[in-house]
């Protein structure tokens, strides 16, 4: 019943400090009333016993300093306070369509496009606790690491693992989409996103990238496409770790017509790892897991119950006070 008990007047608490007073001022008057009377002899009160009222003399100042207490509480007004949370968590369902083409290995992001990638989208990761993720691969072909997924352990592991040389080479942007777009057409959650990352221009696959983004938008999918590189001359290294330079081949305009064919998609440019980690985080922040919060506040006056305890302890008081 006292559990979380404010007061909604709690300066009258400072009223307490009277009861201290009451004590000392009846210990002082009891003390004066029982001063020694000096008699010869103790004949004359014959066998005058004590009544209920006196044996119950100090009874009487206790009750007072209860009602007292009580009703200076009571002023206070005690509150004890309930509250209730129900938290309904939606996930959103995600595909990371990750390019892992030998262009990846460009230099132009520290340590080289595809690392600073993998660190980016596991941060991402680690911060989209509610939400199932899948991960598609791509390059000259492509296919699905991870299928849609809670188990976040799991997906990690296989980001960390995504390595150029293991598909055949080449851009194929169009099946890219379409493999992601089989993993999460099928979904039931409130939002369908797909973040295609990629550094070149489609050249292979059998799929055009704008039909697929099209797809994407009728299954009602939101796809952000991110162009990774700086222009110009990149530098790269090749398996025997001699230096070369090749030019920077970005497709920005197909990248922006296929992500502002879904609703609510968007086209973004990383020059660097930094500006990687802001277009992230920026996704991040637009598709935030929906958390529908209904709180229950129940405010309840106790001061009842502390009128009544001083009521009772002044009836009390008033039926002792009566010669019985």
């Amino acid at each position: 019943m006292f559990q979380n008990i404010s007061f909604a007047h709690p300066w009258f608490l400072l009223l307490l400090a009277l009861v201290p007073l009451m004590v000392v001022w009846y210990a002082l008057r009891n003390k004066r009333i029982k001063a020694p009377i000096h008699i010869t002899s103790t004949n004359m009160f014959g066998d005058s016993g004590k009544t209920l009222r006196h044996r119950l003399y100090h009874l009487r100042f206790l009750l007072r300093c209860i009602a007292v207490t009580a009703l200076i509480v009571a002023l206070a007004r005690p509150q004890s306070k309930m509250s209730r949370e129900e938290m309904e968590i939606e996930g959103i369902d995600i595909v990371l369509a990750i390019d892992v083409s030998g262009s990846m290995k460009g230099e132009d992001f520290k340590p080289n496009r595809l690392e600073a990638a993998k660190e980016v989208a596991l941060k991402f990761i680690d911060g989209r606790k509610n939400d199932r993720i899948a991960l598609v691969e791509f390059a000259g072909e492509a296919f699905t690491q991870t299928p849609l997924t809670i188990d976040h352990n799991v997906l990690n592991r296989q980001v960390a693992a995504m390595r150029t040389g293991l598909l055949e080479d080449g851009t194929a942007i169009g099946d890219g989409l379409a493999t992601a777009i089989n993993r999460i057409k099928e979904s039931k959650a409130v939002s369908k996103v797909i973040i295609l990352l990629t550094d070149g221009v489609n050249n292979r696959g059998s799929i055009d990238p704008e039909t697929a983004a099209e797809l994407a938008g009728e299954y009602g999918i939101r796809l952000y496409t991110i162009g990774v590189g700086s222009r110009g001359d990149v530098l790269y290294h090749d398996e025997y770790g001699r230096p070369f330079h090749a030019q920077a081949d970005l497709d920005e305009t197909l990248l922006t017509r296929m992500a502002e064919s879904t609703d609510g998609g968007h086209y973004y440019r990383a020059t660097n790892k930094n500006s990687l980690e802001e277009i992230f985080g920026q996704i991040d922040k637009i598709e935030k897991t929906r958390i529908d919060v209904t709180q229950y506040r129940q405010t309840k006056e106790e001061f009842k119950f502390f009128l009544l305890l001083a009521l009772l302890a002044i009836g009390l008081e008033l039926i002792l006070r009566i010669d019985i």
